[in-house]
């Protein structure tokens, strides 16, 4: 069950956002910070709210969580389904209790809209979750790729112009609001009232070291039991068509113990794969000016966290 966010009576206060591609070293990097700062972490990662998966989500480990308190980690179960309304409304709720603690809110993360929708304070449209049309929607894509990109672009050319084609998930939550509405998600999203200030860090690393450093990862996750943990998934009844198992590392593993692809091939295609995620979540957060950069190359987390101390002083 997801919880419930609280109020905010210390909005005026300044929270720090911590974004990048996925690999870039943001998770010990923003450990450092948090020390250095005493900030509460507030994980803005459309993937680590879900329980039963952490190595392929690259969680924070034991040690970290120890050294400072996470939130907004292990908040639903791999079947539930978290809006984007409902990810806004926890770290609205998250924020307020770091700040009510005297405590500095930091929000660190690779999802673009969730950052997005705190930062902006946009408001969602409200429209719960129908499972049987989304079933009916990724059967449509399924059969006929590109369908669903097509028919948003004719409904609702401004949404579609902010979602990649490939990207299922979020052009079904944008038919899906269509349905129940009938108007375009682009024409019910406005701007609400902001969570406050942010100072926003952006890191990056250059590409190739990038590269290496996801393809260590990858290799790094099989090694401390990527298969397994996608086995068990798999053994819980969490199905493969599921959003959350749409993943990255989940679909790769999962298509290999189906017996499909050798896990030799699952590897490459899941490093492929990340490292195309990379590049779409540069290009989203480098079409945003508000964010700061920090080159982290020959740097290590303690070296960064002083760099963004600095920056944010």
């Amino acid at each position: 069950m997801v919880p419930a966010p609280v109020e905010d009576p210390l909005v005026d206060r300044p929270f720090v956002v911590i974004c990048g591609p996925t690999a870039v070293g943001k998770t010990a990097a923003s450990v450092a910070l948090a020390q250095r700062i005493g900030a509460e972490i507030i994980a803005a990662d459309s993937r680590t709210i879900y329980r039963f998966m952490d190595i392929g989500t690259a969680k924070p480990s034991s040690e970290q969580r120890r050294a400072v308190p996470h939130h907004l980690l292990d908040i639903a179960d791999p079947d539930e389904v978290v809006t984007l309304a409902t990810y806004r409304g926890l770290a609205a709720g998250a924020i307020a209790q770091v700040r009510g603690r005297g405590r500095v809110p930091l929000l660190v993360g690779g999802t673009g809209l969730y950052i997005r929708a705190v930062v902006e304070g946009f408001t969602i449209p409200a429209v719960p979750p129908d499972r049987e049309l989304r079933c009916r929607l990724e059967e449509t894509e399924q059969h006929a790729p590109g369908a669903l990109y097509a028919r948003l672009a004719a409904l609702d050319p401004a949404a579609a112009a902010r979602i990649h084609p490939r990207n299922t998930r979020r052009l079904i939550r944008a038919l899906e609001v269509y349905e129940h509405t009938g108007r375009p998600i682009s024409s019910l999203q406005g701007r609400g009232d902001p969570l406050g200030r942010a100072l926003q860090i952006g890191l990056t690393m250059a590409r190739e070291a990038l590269y290496r450093a996801i393809d260590d990862r990858v290799d790094g996750q099989i090694a401390a039991g990527l298969v397994e943990e996608v086995r068990g998934l798999l053994a819980r009844g969490y199905a493969p068509s599921l959003p959350s198992m749409h993943g990255l590392g989940y679909k790769e593993i999962a298509a290999h113990l189906d017996g499909g692809i050798p896990l030799e091939e699952a590897i490459r295609t899941l490093k492929r794969n990340t490292r195309r995620f990379a590049k779409r979540q540069y290009t989203w957060f480098r079409a945003d000016p508000r964010i700061r950069w920090i080159d982290v190359d020959d740097r290590d987390a303690e070296q960064v966290a002083r760099a963004i101390h600095a920056m944010i002083e």
